[in-house]
């Protein structure tokens, strides 16, 4: 087992654990009792990611868990408004990061006529039932430790000068699970088509 795969495969255990025990309006208890998909749409996302920010996300979920604080929880908890913003010391970072997702997915729509995304880009089109991945995306990165944004925003930057597209490479990972053309990300990490080409963000997570 490569370094990346035991990151993500141990991410995605926590992330699991987390998701599954939360209590909010927005989901309803059948997308918490689909481990299958909630596994394909994250590691779609985390197979985008470097190993150094990989690491510092699985070292946030770990500090977290022995905290006792559910991340999942308080995004969601982020996303509804329930409380005051986790991470303000970030906000100039987050919202680059953010800025920078929403052009990407936008980039993605022009480029591909006809394709849909699971939610709104952009959060003047959030409604009662309807979260954008702008308002889901500055959420989630709320709950990052200032490191792990650090590293996040680096590999962005990096992709950036490689002309790539994130959300576009999550996108295509995303289609590749999910149609069965490959049997799982771990056959995707595998290969130097697990690179080629997200909606990062799907309605359950």
């Amino acid at each position: 087992m490569s370094w990346k795969e035991d990151l993500i495969s141990g991410i995605l255990e926590v992330e699991w654990g987390m998701f599954a025990s939360v209590q909010a309006k927005e989901r309803s208890a059948a997308c918490q009792e689909d481990p299958d998909s909630f596994r394909i749409i994250r590691a779609a996302n985390f197979l985008t990611w470097s190993e150094t920010a990989l690491a510092s996300y699985f070292n946030d979920l770990r500090l977290a868990r022995r905290d006792g604080r559910n991340l999942m929880t308080e995004k969601y908890a982020r996303m509804e408004g329930l409380i005051p913003p986790l991470n303000p010391d970030a906000a100039p970072l987050i919202e680059r990061i953010v800025r920078k997702e929403c052009l990407w997915a936008e980039e993605y729509l022009k480029s591909n006529p006809g394709a849909r995304l699971a939610r709104p880009i952009y959060s003047r089109d959030d409604a009662p039932g309807v979260t954008s991945s702008e308002t889901y995306s500055r959420a989630e990165l709320e709950t990052y430790s200032i490191q792990t944004l650090e590293y996040y925003y680096m590999d962005i930057l990096a992709m950036s000068a490689r002309g790539e597209n994130r959300i576009a490479l999550a996108v295509e990972n995303m289609r590749r699970m999910a149609s069965g053309e490959v049997a799982d990300w771990r056959e995707l990490l595998a290969s130097a088509a697990g690179r080629s080409g997200g909606v990062g963000y799907a309605p359950c997570t």
